[in-house]
Parts: C-alpha cells; structure tokens; sequence
C-alpha cells in the first residue's frame, strides 16, 4: 500500500541554466541560516523564501515542499562525509589507522563547527527518514568505509567487516552529535578524537588477530 503522507522530496525542476542554479544556490543558503536561527521545528518556505529574497512561488518552482529543501541539505551534508570518508581513507601512501585516526578529527571538529545546523537537521530528519531518496544517499556512503575494511581485515569474514563498518560509522556520528552539543576548543577536540581513534584501532586490530578467525 502506498503512503500517500510521504512527503515528496525530490526536486521540482532540475537547474539547466546558470540562472536557474543560481537561484537554486540563493535558496539552500537562506535555508541553512533559518535552519540554523530557528531550528527544524520553525522552519518554513515562507522563511526560506523571505530570507532569499524571492518569490514563494519561485521557491516552488523547485522545492514542492519544506522537507524538499530540508532533505537537499541533508544530501549535501551526506555528499560531503562521503567525499571526506573517500579522500581521507583512500590515500593508501599513508597507513590505515593513520587514515582514521584522520578521519576521526576530521570528523569530530566538523562536527564541532556546524553543530546547530547539524542538530537542526536531525530534528527533520522524520520528514523524509524513510523516503527512497534517503536511503540511496545513505548507502552511497557506505562504499569507501567497506573498501577501507576489506584492506584492514582482509582475512575477516564479509560479516565480520560489514559489523565493523557499521559499528564505526554508528558510533562515531553518535559520539561526535553528543560531543558537539558543548562549545569544545581545539584541545578538547583533539584529545576526545585520539581518545576515540584509540578505541577504534584497538577493536580492528582485535578482530584482524589470528585468534579472533
């Protein structure tokens, strides 16, 4: 049966010209700084448009609806830690857990410095959590962190490395939201990283052991 309450939250009509991505661009931008000023719970095309200075029905032309617009920034925002897994793990000159404990402080202080928008987008998230969109983004991510298991525990069982990949990820975006949540300076990000890098090392090297097979 189809839910006729999902929202939808692809875009209207896909920019060609410059013009038309320049609008696009205007919008997501006033949308980052309402979301980030009033939250998920205030969050309007009203707003949006106002704070973009157009028309509510040129905002349409686009966004059919508020979690259109909330969901594309989610999508960058997920765009932009899977480039960041990808980058980060993928420079095989360096060695593995060199390459995460990176990623982990890259992580956690990104996380530090768009804290509020983060929060925000996570309060919308039931807007369009289960909507097929999100869930493609979602697995796109997964690819460079499987890639990156596979080097680190290549004798591990495909299940072993796919319970690896997950538990990282999950905690990781779990810890660094409640980490965030407190103005954190540059040494508490540093020490709260090395401490969670630490713990990530030691369970790889743990599951790559002979005596874990």
């Amino acid at each position: 049966m189809n839910d006729s309450r999902k929202p939808t939250i692809s875009l209207r009509k896909t920019p060609k010209q410059a013009r038309s991505e320049a609008s696009v661009c205007v919008i997501l931008q006033a949308a980052t700084q309402v979301l980030a000023k009033e939250g998920a719970s205030r969050f309007t095309t009203a707003r949006v448009a106002e704070k973009a200075g157009v028309s509510i029905g040129s905002l349409y032309q686009y966004f059919p609806n508020k979690a259109a617009i909330l969901f594309r920034l989610q999508s960058d925002e997920w765009r932009d830690n899977t480039e960041l897994l990808a980058r980060l793990l993928g420079e095989t000159a360096i060695g593995p857990f060199d390459r995460l404990r990176s990623l982990v402080r890259a992580f956690i202080r990104s996380e530090c410095e768009e804290a509020d928008m983060r929060i925000a987008l996570d309060d919308a998230a039931p807007l369009y959590r289960h909507a097929p969109e999100a869930k493609q983004a979602r697995e796109a991510g997964n690819k460079a962190i499987i890639v990156f298991m596979q080097e680190v525990l290549p004798d591990a069982h495909e299940s072993v490395r796919l319970r690896a990949a997950d538990m990282i990820k999950t905690t990781m975006s779990a810890l660094g939201k409640e980490f965030s949540q407190t103005p954190r300076n540059e040494t508490e990000i540093i020490e709260y990283s090395n401490a969670m890098a630490d713990m990530f090392c030691a369970y790889l090297e743990r599951l790559g052991s002979p005596e874990s097979r």
